[in-house]
């Protein structure tokens, strides 16, 4: 059987009671792992790429961004976003209103998804705190994926929302190590502006009775914090609800190309923006990353100390050297369900199946409705090239394939 990215147990016990004072979150989010689970079952039609609910509508909401990650695919050291016209990528995105108006009809046809922003920086669109507010009045989970930037000025009315989830990129446990992985393309001091974006959010918590949103660090594991894990988890268990570690997005030139070859071969058209996650942040010292991981995992599991996910699940010497040399090795994560559950939306209104790697679009939500794409020619050819000839080559280092 395939294996499922799936939320940890640890973090589900340890945050139940947080979420279930909001059933309608809870059933969203249970319906969501019960079809990772019953997936065959579930989707019968799935080698016609034929899928049912739409379960998550992940927006690509803006691409500027004030850093500089050195690990990031969009404006990090090989990052694809590096000529672009900033004022262009302005002028192409989707209007808040537009946003409203998707989620709306959404809504009309029966799906309920989870709403999660990403960019890009998402603060630094005009508008996302206004759209978070009302996937929540529709009953759409929200969550984000932040910098931190605006968190801050914003923290009451997310708790007030309330807001599902606020990730927030935590790469150190102090601003020396933090600011060297996620510089800032001004000079501004990222790691301050986490500290006070969590004490702003946990006040407005504690003022309002509420225990949302979860505060979630989102540590990406780069030569500049390997050996820093337990550090971040030190500094910061008493400040966030849970911890995720990614092992890091990568890819190689090998199989960069070879991924050129085969998308080109099955759709007709060769891709670009995977180039962007060829870089060299990989880890090289596998015995202190396993240790690293291993101690994180032991200090997370008394009952009051913040679970702790890694993503994707690998541990082991051999399995974390293996991870970063051998870019053909997918530990049992040989099937693509997100593209079946998950819309994936770019900036200017793109939308495409894939999570990482936006080359295959199959509509434009400016043009047409969410619901109007999610099942259309060009979407199943895709669904089903993947169900039935398998994986592509840059699919074995894909959030969409092994941390959705």
């Amino acid at each position: 059987m395939s294996k499922r990215s799936s939320i940890a147990l640890g973090t589900i016990l340890k945050n139940f009671a947080r979420v279930s004072r909001h059933p309608w979150i809870a059933s969203r989010l249970a319906a969501l792992e019960k079809e990772k689970i019953l997936f065959k079952p579930l989707n019968p039609r799935a080698h016609e790429g034929v899928a049912r609910s739409i379960r998550q509508v992940s927006v690509r909401i803006t691409d500027i961004c004030n850093l500089r990650c050195h690990t990031c695919g969009q404006w990090g050291d090989q990052g694809f976003l590096h000529c672009a016209d900033l004022k262009a990528l302005k002028k192409s995105e989707v209007s808040p209103e537009r946003y409203h108006l998707l989620l709306a009809d959404l809504a009309t046809h029966g799906h309920f998804p989870s709403v999660y922003l990403w960019g890009g920086e998402p603060t630094m669109y005009k508008g996302w705190l206004e759209i978070i507010e009302h996937a929540t009045v529709l009953r759409m989970p929200t969550s984000i994926a932040t910098n931190s930037t605006g968190i801050a000025k914003a923290a009451e009315r997310l708790v007030k929302a309330p807001m599902f989830l606020l990730q927030m990129s935590i790469d150190g446990p102090d601003a020396d190590t933090h600011n060297a992985a996620r510089p800032s393309a001004s000079g501004a001091d990222n790691f301050q502006s986490i500290l006070d974006a969590l004490d702003a959010v946990n006040q407005a918590k504690k003022a309002a009775g509420k225990k949302l949103p979860l505060t979630a660090s989102l540590t990406t594991i780069s030569q500049a914090n390997v050996g820093r894990l337990v550090d971040i988890y030190e500094t910061f268990k008493d400040k966030v609800d849970l911890f995720v570690f990614y092992l890091s997005w990568w890819i190689d030139e090998d199989s960069a190309k070879a991924h050129d070859a085969d998308f080109e071969r099955r759709f007709g058209q060769k891709p670009k923006l995977h180039w962007g996650w060829v870089g060299d942040w990989t880890i090289k010292e596998y015995a202190l990353l396993d240790a690293q991981l291993k101690e994180v995992m032991r200090r997370s599991k008394g009952w009051d100390s913040p679970a702790v996910n890694i993503i994707p699940n690998i541990t082991g010497v051999d399995n974390l050297r293996e991870y970063y040399t051998d870019h053909s090795q997918h530990y049992g994560y040989d099937q693509c369900i997100s593209i079946y559950q998950a819309v994936e939306i770019d900036s200017g209104g793109d939308m495409s199946p894939c999570r990482d790697y936006h080359d295959y679009v199959v509509g434009n939500v400016k043009q047409n409705t969410i619901t109007e794409i999610w099942n259309n020619e060009a979407y199943r050819k895709f669904r089903a090239s993947l169900t039935t000839q398998g994986l592509m080559p840059a699919c074995t280092r894909c959030c969409g394939l092994m941390g959705y």
